[in-house]
Formats: structure tokens, sequence, C-alpha cells
């Protein structure tokens, strides 16, 4: 029985966080599946609509459309075709999987920009042996054609240091000269002012976690975990020859091309995923706003103060009034939610 005179120590507080954050993601667990039967009806009927998902991407949340640039949304707007978030750890280890992992896959018609048909970019949710948590990812190969690089290299400079790290087999800086190249050009360019594609290149805010030091490190912290609820006092993890020092821990933000990877992942999962059909509405809206007639009815609309809703309905059918857009330029600026 614990001693109701002795004082709440700062671990305690940690244990009741933990235990809420076991609560959340057992809630995500069993709300993705759910949702499995909802979002493949969603599928079905998005798959007869034109441009769903480039009218989705217009209307972006703000941390995922502070990152789409003017050429980004051009290619965009002409040749996104479909968008999907798994939870992909539910789907091959049922419950055992943790939620918090996610594959996110964006599919392209036939473009100038790159060859490749589908951009799949996936997260997995770690813990490294010092118990910081997050989402950490390995770097896409983009086949950019000859000059249309969008990046600036940082895609393909991302892949190129992974693979030299993965061959040495070692992630740190000293083992590949790649190191050094990298940090040069990140010096000078990341997600924020060269392209949404970038984001393909993302490893980690922090440092890459691989599968075997977070499976060690989530063991031990459930250790932890047991033996605070018994009661016992719980010693900070002692330094072990597999952890890595604070400064080495560090050392990756130098090289990590896209700063806010990890949120704009959970922002596709959290927001933009969920959220497509009203997002895609919402673009719809603006469409009918922008429109001259609408503007030249403007002082009719004001007398009566009907609003003629989105036909959904009529847009699967292929006979609604969609938005128009310029295939000579990106799409009309983004309304803000």
């Amino acid at each position: 029985m614990a001693d109701e005179s002795a004082p709440i120590s700062y671990e305690d507080l940690a244990a009741i966080e933990d235990d809420f954050s076991e609560i959340d993601t057992e809630m995500m667990r069993k709300q993705y599946d759910a949702s499995r039967a909802t979002y493949a009806r969603r599928a079905e009927a998005v798959a007869k609509i034109e441009n769903f998902w480039s009218l989705v991407l217009e209307q972006a949340p703000p941390e995922i459309d502070q990152y789409i640039h003017s050429h980004d949304s051009k290619l965009i707007s002409e040749h996104l075709t479909g968008v999907e978030v798994t939870r992909f750890e539910l789907d091959k280890k049922g419950p055992a999987g943790d939620p918090r992992s996610l594959r996110i896959r964006l599919e392209f018609s036939p473009n100038e920009v790159f060859s490749d048909r589908i951009l799949e970019k996936t997260f997995w949710y770690r813990r490294a042996s010092d118990d910081w948590t997050g989402l950490v990812s390995e770097p896409v190969k983009v086949h950019w054609k000859k000059g249309k690089d969008m990046t600036e290299g940082l895609t393909d400079g991302a892949f190129a240091l992974f693979e030299a790290r993965n061959k040495g087999g070692s992630m740190s800086r000293k083992n590949v000269p790649e190191y050094d190249a990298m940090e040069k050009k990140v010096e000078h360019w990341n997600g924020a002012n060269t392209s949404f594609f970038t984001w393909f290149g993302f490893v980690s805010g922090r440092r890459y976690v691989s599968a075997k030091e977070s499976e060690t490190a989530t063991a031990a912290y459930q250790q932890r975990r047991q033996a605070r609820r018994r009661g016992e006092k719980v010693d900070v993890p002692a330094h072990s020859e597999n952890q890595v020092s604070d400064e080495e821990a560090e050392d990756d933000s130098a090289v990590e091309v896209h700063d806010a990877g990890e949120e704009l992942a959970v922002a596709f999962a959290e927001d933009l995923w969920p959220d497509a059909i009203k997002l895609f509405t919402q673009a719809q809206e603006m469409g009918d706003m922008s429109d001259p007639e609408f503007e030249e009815d403007d002082s009719d609309d004001d007398d009566d103060g009907d609003d003629e809703p989105v036909d959904i309905r009529s847009l699967v059918q292929g006979t609604g009034k969609g938005k128009s857009r310029d295939s000579n330029g990106p799409p009309a600026k983004r309304a803000r939610r």
C-alpha cells in the first residue's frame, strides 16, 4: 500500500502520463480497426471523382500547406491521383503492432518531374536507449528526371548518406564521407525553402533509431513501468555500451533535410486523411465563390440568404460543377480552415 504521507515525485507524475499515453494508444488501435470498412467505402467512392485528392491537398491544414511551394502545387494539382495512410504495424502484427507507426502513399500520373508512379514513405514509432520516443524513417529514392530535382539534391543526398551508413554498419558521422557533403548542403537548403518532396528524405528530428535498439529499450521501459506499479523505486536508466552520448544523439540534426518531417506525417494521418471529404467540400465551395457568376450574383444571394449545397453525388457521376483550374499554373490560393 502506498504511503499517503510520501511526497509526489516527478517520476510518479511521469508514470501517470505514461498510463494516459497507453490509453490513447489503445483507443487509436481500436478506432483504426473499427473504421476499416468505412475507409474502404470512401476509397471506392472517391475513386470516381476526378481530381479528388489534388483538391483535398489544396485545402491541406497549415502543418502541410506551409511546405507546398508553387512548383509543388502545380505538380500535385495536375498529377496527384491517390493518397493512402495506413497504420501498417496493425495490418501486419494485429493488436501487437504499434498504431503510431505510419505508411503514407502518394500516387501520380505520368509527369515530367519524376518517373515514379508511387511515392511511399514509412514511419516507425520507436524508443531510443535513452527513452526518447518518436517517428523515424528511411529516405525514399525519388527518380528525378534530368534537371527536374525540385529538392536541390536533398533527397538524393539523404538517400546516399543512409545507404553509405548501412553499408558501413554504423550510423556514426565519422564513418562515411557523405556526412560532410550533406552537412554543407543542409546549411543552405531544407524542406522549408525547397519543395514538399524534400519530406521523402526525412530520417528523424533527432537521430535514427533501429528496430533492435527500440525493442531493447521498450522492454526495459516496460520493466520499469511494472516496477513502479509495484511501488518499487526505479532508477534512471544507466548508460550502457549500446547507448549513444548526448553529443552523438544530436549529430544528425545537422544533416536532417526536413526538420518538421514527423509533424508533417502526423498531420497527414490525423488531419488530412480522416477529413478528406470535408476538405474536398471546402475546395468545391471555394471554387464556387471564385466563379465570376457567383460574384455577379452576390447581391441577389444576400437578399434570399440561401446557399446552394455542394452535390457530391453529381460529382461522383461526373456531372457536377467542380473547381476549375488553369493547367498552366498552380491552383488558386488555398483557404485556411
